[in-house]
């Protein structure tokens, strides 16, 4: 039997919107990828650390993109995009430093603590507290693009009460995060060029699904639900 014409423009469609995501991922991230690819992170992570907050935008865009493709086979992917990163910028960007700062704070104590009598004890608090503000922003920012009209505190509240009440999804999506940092760091131009999207997919969906008793219909706000 042959293929029917809407399987090829499925296809087709499902490819464009996969490497035309991970080119604006790339655009939108460039200050955060020249650092990465030009310098030594672990001489140059105090600037990646600055720019690092100027991606969370383009993160909540490609969640946006993922979407309106998931919801009517959209492949206005550039326009959708491009609109999502306008309206989240300041929203995502809060969510992106203050992760940041969160995590640097945390490896700092930790490097302070590595060889120290109280390390045994203070690292697995530490990574522990990592992977939580790692999950909560990561809920936070498919939050932000669910519902752009969610107040920010009872986005963040709800992000962090189900990445904690749904842990096993909570691993799912930071096991493709994870993937996704070794494959940029092993070859940047396959994580980049080709896993990026995909991997980010997975993330949303599974995060997306994981929202799902905090997401209210129409644009209400976010709030945690109840224990």
């Amino acid at each position: 039997m042959r293929p029917k014409h809407e399987t090829f423009n499925q296809v087709f469609s499902t490819a464009y919107m996969v490497l035309m995501t991970n080119l604006l991922l790339v655009v939108a991230c460039l200050p955060f990828v020249v650092g990465l690819v030009v310098t030594d992170p672990a001489r140059s992570w105090p600037l990646l650390a600055v720019v690092a907050p100027l991606c969370t935008p383009a993160f909540a865009a490609a969640f946006a993109v993922f979407a309106a493709f998931s919801a009517d086979g959209t492949t206005a992917v550039v326009r959708t995009f491009v609109a999502a990163w306008r309206s989240l910028f300041r929203r995502a960007t809060a969510i992106g430093a203050l992760a940041t700062g969160s995590l640097v704070v945390l490896g700092v104590d930790g490097r302070l603590v590595w060889s120290n009598r109280w390390g045994a004890v203070a690292i697995p608090v530490l990574v522990s507290l990592a992977v939580l503000v790692l999950s909560t922003a990561t809920l936070a920012l498919v939050g932000v693009a669910e519902r752009p009209g969610a107040r920010l505190r009872d986005l963040t509240r709800a992000s962090l009460f189900l990445a904690v009440r749904r842990w096993y999804l909570t691993v799912v999506s930071l096991f493709a995060l994870v993937l996704l940092v070794m494959l940029v760091a092993a070859r940047p131009a396959v994580g980049l060029g080709l896993a990026a999207a995909p991997l980010l997919y997975v993330v949303w969906a599974n995060s997306r699904y994981a929202l799902r008793p905090a997401l209210d219909p129409g644009d209400a706000p976010v709030r945690a639900p109840a224990s």
